[in-house]
């Protein structure tokens, strides 16, 4: 009898989204196992969470509860367009995405480009804030149940299913492609001017809104909100209530117009994913830099630090400025900072925008005062240090090196500190030079100068301690937006603790600006600068003190478990 010589395999198994999800259960659980500190801030942000929830929920059910149906869709486009708006550009700006599920991962495993989407969708699902946000938007549903019955709900339950997924596919895609874009040098550049005028466009543009929100009447505003509703910001959260107003046609245009944004948000997704699997793009032969001299050691100092000693110090600046300007994770930041030290100064600041009876409009610094630029500029400068707060996550397991070498702490974090100025510092500068000639008021640049340099230098001095006792390891994604479950909350917290130390610390600061009136125009650019440079070296040798009895815990803290 003949014995076959291959035996016939089992038909593979398909591959579904729940796969995914089961993934990333699993994933979460071992993450989570024997990290007593990421169990408890992963509940914290739960609760804070659930918390946030609970009351978007009240606010978009208030026309169902009250049985008011006047304002039903206003609330409806207005709120769902606020939860789309907030989950496109908040990834962006301060929280990132959760990626647990590291898309470079499956690059070797035969799914297809649909599977693949289709499953990180689905397991994104599985996470607080799309928790959070679903119960936000079941709010929506009670309004639309109450005031149309059951067809509405249902009809509502669908839009705000499909308005859940345009947000998460957005989001998702949104920083796939910035994620893209920062690891081409050639953009890069690009990405960065883009990103500060549209930070610098956003200022203007919410004071316009305020100003006729207090001069409107808000039965005016129906008009805008029904433009908004045919939008896909509002689209799949206003059907239901389209359906409660008998409006069932307009309902069902809606919702095809979620489900077309949704499969277009998902299509861009899928060709941005698919590079981020390949790795970082090609940028080309690399160019024998000119006019270095010095050999081999020479060319590893970038030309912003010649200035450095060829010594331990000097070779840890020159590598940190390598990173900030080559690390696509780096860069986000950088712009971040770039971004909001825009966006804030011109919202508080530019307080004396106002409509004119003949229906203009005019900016005015009229409302602002050297104590209040004080404010605005002290909380720009903590804010450009808090990137600081997680350092060490971005190096990982190569911080090993570091370890390996016994570099002293001291050093270490006045090397960070300097590297990190050098393109820090020119972005506050620009800052305070804009600030000075949109308010009219070059006589206050000292002012806003010394501000920033004070809170800057208090900021630095705050984190790095915080980057010492609170980092956290950062997934090995080359999206530079990804974070581990869990670890967003991490990151808010952080960045919640070192912004108000840095604020306190540099308090008597506004004292002295509102105390000294006059005086304090001359006096606070050359106190801000030693206030600010004291804070910091004093925060790097207490700091460094404390990073020399812990290189071993630290190493164990950013490095990411598979």
């Amino acid at each position: 009898m003949a014995v076959p010589v291959t035996v016939p395999e089992r038909p593979a198994r398909r591959v579904s989204a729940w796969h995914f999800v089961r993934l990333k259960l699993r994933v979460l659980g071992n993450n989570f196992r024997g990290q007593t500190w990421r169990v408890a801030l992963f509940v914290l942000g739960v609760l804070f969470g659930l918390w946030f929830a609970a009351v978007g929920f009240f606010l978009l059910a208030v026309p169902g509860l009250a049985g008011e149906s006047r304002y039903a869709l206003m609330i409806a486009a207005f709120g769902g367009g606020l939860l789309t708006l907030g989950w496109l550009l908040l990834p962006l700006v301060f929280f990132g995405v959760d990626e647990t599920l590291d898309p470079a991962r499956f690059a070797l495993l035969p799914l297809s480009r649909r599977t693949l989407v289709t499953g990180l969708l689905a397991a994104a699902l599985v996470s607080v804030p799309a928790l959070a946000t679903a119960i936000t938007a079941a709010g929506l549903v009670v309004t639309a149940g109450v005031l149309g019955g059951w067809a509405a709900a249902l009809v509502g339950a669908l839009g705000v299913v499909l308005g859940l997924l345009v947000c998460l596919a957005g989001a998702r895609a949104l920083t796939s492609a910035f994620a893209a874009m920062l690891r081409s040098r050639r953009v890069r550049d690009l990405a960065a001017v883009l990103l500060a005028v549209l930070a610098a466009l956003l200022g203007p543009l919410q004071l316009l809104v305020l100003a006729a929100v207090r001069q409107t009447d808000w039965d005016r505003l129906d008009g805008v909100a029904r433009v908004v509703g045919w939008t896909p910001f509002g689209a799949p959260w206003t059907a239901g209530v389209d359906v409660a107003e008998g409006r069932a046609g307009a309902a069902v245009v809606k919702l095809l117009i979620a489900v077309a944004t949704l499969g277009v948000l998902l299509f861009w997704w899928s060709r941005s994913l698919e590079s981020a699997m390949v790795g970082t793009a090609s940028s080309g032969p690399a160019r024998t830099p000119r006019g270095v001299a010095g050999g081999a050691v020479a060319q590893l100092f970038p030309r912003a630090v010649g200035w450095a000693r060829r010594d331990r110090f000097g070779a840890l600046v020159a590598r940190e400025c390598r990173y900030w300007w080559r690390d696509a994770r780096r860069r986000a930041n950088l712009i971040t900072v770039a971004v909001v030290g825009v966006f804030v100064p011109v919202m508080v600041n530019l307080g004396g925008f106002s409509f004119s009876t003949e229906g203009g409009a005019a900016f005015g610094g009229a409302d602002s005062s050297p104590a209040l630029v004080s404010l605005s500029m002290i909380f720009v400068g903590a804010l450009a240090a808090v990137t600081l707060a997680n350092q060490f996550g971005f190096d990982g397991s190569s911080y090993a090196a570091n370890l390996i070498a016994g570099v002293p702490g001291r050093v270490e974090l006045r090397a960070r500190m300097a590297a990190f100025s050098i393109y820090v510092v020119p972005m506050l500068l620009v800052i305070a030079v804009a600030l000075a000639v949109v308010l009219g008021r070059p006589e206050w640049l000292g002012v806003m100068g010394g501000a920033l340099f004070a809170a800057y230098g208090c900021g630095l001095a705050i984190n790095a301690l915080v980057s010492v006792l609170g980092a956290y390891s950062l997934p090995e994604s080359s999206n530079p937006f990804a974070l581990n479950s869990g670890a967003g909350f991490t990151k808010g917290l952080l960045t919640l603790v070192s912004m108000v130390g840095s604020a306190v610390v540099a308090v008597p600061f506004v004292v002295g600006a509102a105390l000294l009136g006059d005086v304090w125009l001359w006096l606070a650019l050359p106190v801000g600068l030693a206030y600010g440079g004291g804070a910091a070296l004093l925060g790097a040798y207490m700091a460094g003190d404390t990073l020399d009895h812990r290189q071993p815990e630290l190493l164990a803290d950013v490095t990411p478990r598979r």
